[in-house]
């Protein structure tokens, strides 16, 4: 059995984070890097990227990649899962973190083109790199035997749907069934798991009705939203050899909201 510490150890091992240049992705990107990964971090902003980037690296002293792809683009996925593989050497984690609910009136206000942008970023961009990256690892894991691991960064509302965000209730209703999916079409050699947050202080929540939110935190056991870096425990479990057993899982990390 391996001692506690290498259980969450990543030294030698690479990771994709996308949304990873802030909120609950750069926490994720930063405790990788200190477990001892290399990264890529991608997102639509170039400079957000390689300011978190750089950022990570000087703390860490870990190779930092960032690349700039709007996950929900088809069409830009093929080359940011070449470019991750490539500059890598390989990707053994890859975190489906990327992700957007706008806001809308009402619901009879809600048009295509929002409807299509939340199902794309939230849906099918972690499909279509799950899809291009999960083959790659598991073909590779045949081979040498690598283990690899694929977190899926849901969130409650796919359980617990609201009036505000049925699009994207509906988009993390999916990514969790797809979890499974990946889970055993990837099976043995990569791991598939999906991690579902609740409220978390991030750059987002700073438009929040927190007279709202805070009368809502009442039904939570915690009391309390999360904190950015109370995302890391889940995610270092998932993509190290201490979850070796987990797949398929959907994680809820959210204070104890009541089923």
């Amino acid at each position: 059995m391996a001692s506690i510490p290498a259980l969450f150890d990543l030294t030698g091992r690479t990771a994709l984070i996308t949304g990873g240049s802030r909120g609950l992705g750069k926490e994720m990107a930063m405790a990788f890097a200190e477990a001892g990964a290399d990264l890529m971090i991608a997102s639509r902003s170039l400079e957000s990227c390689s300011e978190t980037a750089a950022e990570i690296s000087a703390a860490t002293g870990r190779r930092v990649i960032p690349y700039a792809c709007h996950v929900g683009r088809w069409n830009e996925l093929d080359e940011l899962a070449a470019a991750a593989w490539d500059q890598l050497g390989g990707v053994d984690i890859l975190v489906n973190n990327a992700g957007k609910s706008p806001l809308y009136d009402h619901i009879a206000n809600v048009n295509e083109q929002l409807w299509d942008s939340v199902i794309g970023l939230n849906l099918k961009g972690p499909f279509r790199l799950s899809a291009l990256l999960g083959t790659k690892m598991y073909e590779r894991g045949k081979t040498e035997g690598r283990r690899s691991s694929i977190i899926n960064i849901s969130s409650i509302a796919a359980i617990h749907p609201t009036p505000d965000v049925i699009p994207y209730t509906a988009a993390k209703a999916g990514l969790n069934a797809m979890t499974i999916g990946f889970a055993q079409t990837f099976g043995p050699h990569v791991r598939v798991n999906c991690i579902m947050p609740g409220s978390f202080r991030t750059d987002i929540s700073k438009a929040w009705n927190w007279d709202l939110v805070d009368q809502a935190m009442k039904r939570v056991a915690l009391r309390r939203v999360g904190e950015p870096h109370e995302i890391v425990g889940a995610a270092l479990f998932l993509a190290g050899d201490a979850g070796a057993y987990t797949t398929g899982a959907v994680f809820t990390v959210d204070g104890g909201v009541p089923t």
